[in-house]
């Protein structure tokens, strides 16, 4: 039985994607040989990035603004460090909103003078900063739109003169935004794009080439822009599903198709949450994640009855991070409304037999 997959990440990928990434496999395009056999410098594999990076910029509403979009190896973590190598001159912004947060301040930290504009440390971060200053002298600042351990997820994204960086690793094509008040987006693509492996940023060239110091080759926007993500051996498998699930969106309207199905998931979750009195909501209202619903049982000798039902019900990764303790519900594109209807069903029979 195919469970219902809530997985934080590596998490739930389309169905369809997965049929033809497995076919691909073991023969990819009837060229008798496997896509992890062929060359990456190949005409085959080339048109896939090409297609993917294309794709990413269509999907965001970037084409023809001046954005280029790569895909590149070492995680959400390696790109804390690359931001700050390309654009640390002398100080930058940053809004700590959780782990993630902390982990590119400190990464940050390593070339120079970070400044946190806001945080909601003091509250287990369980609410989004908001009427902070935003200094106009910094490099950029820098942000985190979705927290996928507490729950909460920026709605309204500060208006500010420098450029601004954005980790979109949680909730990446998930909600149609104005994505050109971005200079740089970057996310890791095991939650909304694909399996782990890639990173895709998107970066407004025009910032670049600024910084005095001697940049790494591997860590060079430039470099990487120049060699159209293939300055060193790209990881074809995870490129290649990308492209089949960026693929697969497009066909569901987009961007635009996809948020309408998000919301339906995210207020059928946070209904129960909210109506079921065995539950309570970890973060704020209003500033709740439509793709990470954090939530905690009100009795905890209720934990195993109610663990033992999710797991009759094939109900799987609903367990919460150990920094907030209790449940998250990860509702991630590819994850159908009948998941969370599955594990509804679930909250709302523990109510009855409680």
């Amino acid at each position: 039985m195919k469970k219902h997959n809530f997985s934080a990440g590596p998490s739930i990928l389309p169905q369809e994607v997965l049929l033809k990434a497995s076919e691909a496999i073991i023969d990819f395009d009837n060229s008798g040989l496997s896509l992890i056999e062929i060359s990456h410098r190949s005409k085959a594999f080339v048109d896939i990035m090409e297609k993917a990076r294309a794709l990413a910029l269509e999907l965001l509403g970037l084409e023809g603004k001046g954005y280029k979009a790569l895909f590149l190896q070492g995680g959400a973590s390696t790109q804390f460090l690359m931001v700050a190598m390309n654009l640390l001159e002398k100080r930058a912004g940053y809004l700590n909103t959780g782990a993630w947060s902390q982990k590119s301040i400190k990464e940050a930290k390593i070339l120079d003078d970070i400044y946190e504009v806001a945080s909601s440390a003091e509250a287990n971060f369980n609410y989004i900063p908001k009427g902070y200053d935003i200094p106009s002298d910094y490099d950029y600042f820098h942000c985190t739109s979705n927290n996928t351990i507490f729950g909460t997820q920026i709605k309204a994204f500060p208006k500010c003169d420098i450029p601004m960086v954005c980790d979109m690793s949680s909730d990446i094509f998930s909600r149609q935004l104005d994505y050109s008040q971005f200079d740089i987006i970057y996310a890791g693509a095991q939650k909304n794009m694909g399996p782990a492996g890639t990173t895709l940023v998107v970066v407004k060239e025009d910032i670049l080439g600024k910084v005095s110091r001697k940049i790494p080759s591997i860590m060079d926007y430039k470099i990487h822009i120049k060699q159209g993500s293939m300055f060193n051996t790209p990881p074809v498998f995870a490129v290649y599903t990308s492209m089949l699930t960026l693929e697969w969106l497009k066909d569901l309207g987009g961007i635009a198709g996809i948020e309408i199905e998000n919301e339906k998931k995210a207020r059928l979750m946070y209904s129960e949450i909210d109506l079921n009195p065995l539950f309570k909501g970890f973060a704020m209202k209003e500033d709740r994640s439509e793709m990470n619903a954090t939530f905690n049982l009100v009795n905890d000798n209720l934990k195993d009855t109610f663990e033992t039902m999710l797991k009759e019900a094939g109900i799987s990764g609903v367990n919460g991070h150990r920094s907030v303790g209790g449940y998250r519900a990860s509702m991630y594109n590819a994850l159908p409304l009948d998941s969370v209807k599955a594990l509804v069903e679930v909250m709302s029979e523990l109510e009855s037999k409680a």
